[in-house]
């Protein structure tokens, strides 16, 4: 045995662990509602009577110092909240577009309720009571991940308000509950009681980033693995838990054909995500989340749609990549 590299690979797992640990130790406990956590732009709420209960929607506003009259709405996705599009709204804002940016109901500083059903079709509601005390008649509406699934609900209700569609890196482009076992809420809620700092963070480098990390992406990790040191994260589990049963069991890619908005597709062709790879054999999981053929597949469907492919980027591409996001985005939304 060849102790000398025996010994330098013990003490790599050491530092690297060590590491770790020093990171999740300065680890900032994070409010149910993050009130703790400051947004890039000012937050506002509305209420919401939903479901026999009364609820507070947060969202951003920017406005840009010179308006060219148009809207984009900007969906976060699933492990997400509306504080990561803070370049791309500062982005949007400079060439004149006014920018919203919701919490939907179960995320970020939006409410956590003890009990709800979530649906997609709710989600497209809540959206649109926004865009309805705010006035705003028409606008474009970009979605990420589990966001493009709620964005995709809500062209599909609203087409009378929806300017232009876009998504990015969307979960929803394929109906996992064909290849996958279905898994229960308690089982959800189970697996959401067992995160950790160390566990986001791995899930995100392995998912998100290729195993290649930067200082900038510790800020989304510590968004979520903040709340797991709070006294009420079996709420923000619980919502997590209903969030997945919808996702799983609420399939939008067969309605991408009724689609009639002017669409644009930005897809990282690095992804390769995909709700429940755990739970299957190899092989199938082989068949899960190529966005590549996702992305191509979903452009047949949508008709008229444009489909922008960025070579080595995974499922965050205005993160990862900003400016070959960006420029496309902005093209699309002049057009």
């Amino acid at each position: 045995m060849n102790w000398r590299r025996l010994s330098s690979f013990v003490i790599a797992i050491l530092i690297l662990t060590s590491a770790s640990f020093a990171q999740s130790d300065k680890l900032k406990e994070l409010d149910i509602n993050l009130e703790n956590y400051k947004y890039p732009y000012p937050v506002h709420f509305i209420t919401l009577n939903d479901q026999q209960q009364s609820l507070k929607m947060a969202y951003m506003d920017v406005q840009p110092s010179h308006p060219n009259g148009k809207v984009v709405m900007l969906l976060h996705g699933k492990n997400f909240n509306g504080a990561y599009w803070g370049e791309t709204a500062a982005r949007l804002s400079k060439e004149g577009f006014r920018v919203i940016i919701p919490d939907q109901i179960g995320f970020g500083k939006s409410t956590k309720p003890e009990h709800y059903q979530y649906t997609f079709q709710q989600l497209a509601l809540n959206t649109k009571a926004i865009l309805d005390t705010l006035g705003i008649e028409k606008t474009s509406v970009l979605g990420h991940s589990m966001g493009g699934m709620v964005a995709t609900r809500f062209v599909l209700m609203f087409p009378d308000r929806t300017d232009k569609f876009i998504l990015e890196n969307p979960i929803g482009l394929e109906d996992w509950k064909l290849k996958v076992p279905y898994k229960t809420i308690d089982w959800w809620y189970q697996s959401e009681l067992k995160k950790s700092y160390e566990g986001v963070k791995k899930y995100q480098l392995d998912s998100y980033y290729d195993n290649k990390w930067k200082p900038e992406y510790d800020e989304w990790v510590n968004l979520l693995a903040g709340w797991t040191l709070n006294k009420d994260y079996p709420l923000i589990a619980w919502n997590a838990a209903l969030t997945y049963d919808m996702i799983f069991t609420q399939p939008v890619c067969y309605e991408f054909k009724n689609v009639t908005a002017p669409t644009l597709l930005i897809i990282g062709q690095r992804d390769r995500t995909a709700l429940g790879k755990p739970l299957v054999s190899t092989e199938v999981r082989a068949t899960m989340g190529n966005y590549p053929e996702l992305g191509r597949k979903t452009q047949k469907e949508i008709k008229g749609s444009q489909l922008v492919e960025i070579d080595n980027i995974g499922h965050l591409p205005h993160i990862e990549a900003f400016d070959q996001f960006i420029e496309p985005l902005v093209k699309f939304l002049k057009e």
